[in-house]
């Protein structure tokens, strides 16, 4: 073999990647079972899409039956602003300011991608950034990124959990990590405790209460007592991240020029967010990961806070 980890690792950084490490593509029961107690038990929502390819998703090879080695990799999002440089009353999810991450990401990693082939011409590999039906947390703490808290989120020791994950599934051998097998959350609650859907448990996540599914991955109207849930969050949520003492503690401006926050995001009040039209919509959020919740869920979500805030009064 003409191609060594240490080599594909500098790549990786090289491409403006902060984590990066290796695992071995195998069966992982453990993760797999839960992920199906997860899916019984309702938590995914509306969100089909998980456990149509919960088989693929709890054995890679379903998915890639030629895998070996899986190069996990983190890139720090954290714009360095908080909810409270807003102009506006309503809150935006930071990893969705700039760009979207799945356009970045994969552009880097087809290029590292790119730069194992040109070594390795017959070698097989697939690109993932989200979309894909892998467990990405699961690998990234394979990989020794670090571990899975108690918010679900990835935490690593030096960016907290304010980082993307992204692999690359090849079908050859290489030198591995050892795997993150410690658990810093030890007994800190806050994300918890400061969740106010209840959304959380330790490990677990009801996506069905989460404001970021309600406010994403929710589709049509809203039901019962849903539309009261939202807390002024237009899109996502970020209040499991902004309270965990990592990322208080570790969180750092992202070096990715793509995730600077539009000047919008920060500088629209109230008055221009209510009266954001589709064509608005299409301007604002050109590359943008937002366009996933499409113009009328984002505007369903801002509807909903403009009511909830007339019944407050």
């Amino acid at each position: 073999m003409n191609i060594s980890s240490k080599q594909i690792k500098q790549w990786v950084l090289t491409e403006g990647f902060q984590k990066v490490g290796i695992a071995s593509a195998k069966l992982i029961p453990h993760s797999r079972n839960k992920l199906k107690d997860w899916l019984q038990m309702g938590n995914h929502g509306s969100m089909e899409w998980i456990k149509k390819r919960e088989k693929e998703r709890g054995d890679i090879r379903e998915y890639f039956p030629e895998a070996n080695s899986i190069i996990s990799v983190g890139l720090n999002y954290y714009t360095g602003f908080s909810q409270d440089a807003l102009s506006s009353d309503y809150q935006f999810s930071n990893y969705a300011w700039g760009d979207d991450y799945h356009i970045v990401m994969k552009s880097k990693l087809f290029k590292v991608l790119k730069k194992i082939k040109e070594q390795e011409p017959n070698l097989k590999g697939l690109v993932c950034v989200d979309t894909s039906p892998i467990m990405e947390k699961v690998w990234a703490q394979e990989a020794g990124l670090g571990w899975q808290g108690k918010h679900t989120n990835l935490i690593t020791r030096d960016y907290g959990s304010w980082i993307f994950l992204g692999e690359i599934i090849l079908n050859i051998e290489l030198e591995t990590d050892p795997p993150f097998d410690e658990d810093l959350c030890g007994t800190c609650t806050a994300c918890i405790d400061a969740c106010p859907t209840q959304a959380l448990d330790e490990y677990l996540i009801d996506s069905r209460k989460c404001i970021s599914y309600l406010t994403i991955e929710h589709g049509g109207t809203f039901e019962g007592e849903d539309d009261k849930k939202l807390n002024r969050w237009i899109y996502g949520c970020d209040i499991c991240q902004e309270v965990c003492p990592w990322n208080e503690k570790f969180g750092q401006s992202s070096e990715e020029s793509g995730f600077s926050p539009r000047n919008e995001i920060l500088e629209w009040d109230t008055k221009k967010w209510n009266v954001l039209d589709e064509e608005g919509f299409r301007k604002l959020f050109h590359h943008s990961a937002v366009k996933r919740t499409k113009f009328s869920g984002l505007k369903r979500n801002i509807e909903s806070n403009q009511l909830n805030k007339k019944k407050e009064i």
